[in-house]
């Protein structure tokens, strides 16, 4: 990240702090949703920071769309509502809202429980009010999206209810004892009862990779090895970016470049020669070479890639 994005970024304003102290400093038209337990990582996701690239403001988030989308959907919410986004672990949490409200649960396929009993995942559940909705560990995948009818109505920032873990800006990741705000529901609206979705991947994390635009900073030798499938998932990913262990991609030239954008699904190559394909968090401007572009659409995949799995790039000429 160049060091002029980061001045721009210092000069924003921060989140007000919607949540101060477990309380809701504003308006809950729907009442709230009290963190009972807050897992590894769970944060407030929706569609993300749009056109304000050029301040150095990532998109950030939900880094799974599509499950995003989808838990909205199956509680009649607009695309934009803002869901929880967990992290392996799962969180729980006690609906306060004075009425009954419709839950969905998404993404990574996990166990889920209403006060302790049983409940379907990725179907809509209508939940009583004081009882606490419980995501456990991730069975497969890495990140669940919890979706609550009227969204989560914490206060928007730059026109986004998104934590981005990168720039500090939006809402702390949450903490136990903290109430989210419940929008108020629009009323009935037509949403499916189950919907087949993809599983997260097992075996392989498989990226179709369209080259460019610095793919001439690597060796013909470099280019083949990301057929290869000679890399893992490292630990040390996160929101900003899956970045990956194994080989290291021989480059043709050395030097560095002057820092220049960067997009979502851009494969950066570090020093170390070991691709990161950036996610939802990742900086708007970069200074390392990007051998290639993975398309958003395979991107929901890498979201949900465990540490560890074997990682494939299949390179695609412009």
């Amino acid at each position: 990240m160049g060091r002029d994005a980061r001045t721009r970024r210092a000069a924003l304003p921060r989140h007000p702090g919607a949540l101060r102290g477990g309380r809701v400093t504003g308006p809950a038209a729907g009442g709230v949703l009290e963190v009972v337990r807050a897992g590894a990582l769970t944060t407030v996701q929706d569609l993300g920071r749009t056109g304000l690239a050029h301040l150095g403001v990532p998109r950030a988030g939900a880094v799974d769309l599509p499950a995003h989308r989808l838990a909205n959907r199956l509680v009649g919410n607009p695309a934009g509502a803002a869901t929880l986004e967990t992290t392996l672990t799962g969180c729980a949490v006690r609906v306060r809202a004075g009425r009954p409200v419709s839950v969905a649960v998404t993404g990574a396929p996990c166990p889920v429980r209403i006060d302790g009993r049983p409940a379907p995942w990725g179907t809509t559940v209508r939940v009583s009010d004081g009882s606490v909705v419980e995501l456990d560990a991730a069975r497969a995948g890495v990140r669940g999206y919890l979706a609550v009818a009227g969204g989560v109505a914490v206060e928007p920032v730059l026109g986004s209810r998104s934590t981005d873990l990168l720039s500090g800006l939006g809402p702390e990741p949450l903490s136990e004892g903290v109430r989210l705000p419940i929008g108020g529901e629009r009323g009935w609206a037509p949403h499916p009862d189950i919907v087949p979705v993809p599983g997260p991947p097992v075996t392989e994390l498989v990226l179709p990779l369209v080259l460019g635009p610095r793919d001439d900073w690597f060796t013909p030798a470099a280019l083949r090895l990301l057929g290869a499938g000679a890399w893992r998932v490292s630990a040390a990913s996160n929101r900003v970016g899956l970045r990956t262990e194994g080989p290291s991609l021989e480059r043709a030239r050395g030097g560095e470049l002057p820092s220049e954008g960067v997009v979502t699904g851009a494969v950066q190559v570090p020093p170390d020669g070991r691709p990161v394909v950036f996610l939802a968090d990742h900086p708007t401007t970069g200074g390392y070479p990007v051998v290639g572009v993975v398309p958003e659409e395979a991107l929901a995949a890498a979201a949900q890639a465990v540490p560890g799995l074997a990682v494939r790039f299949v390179p695609l000429r412009r």
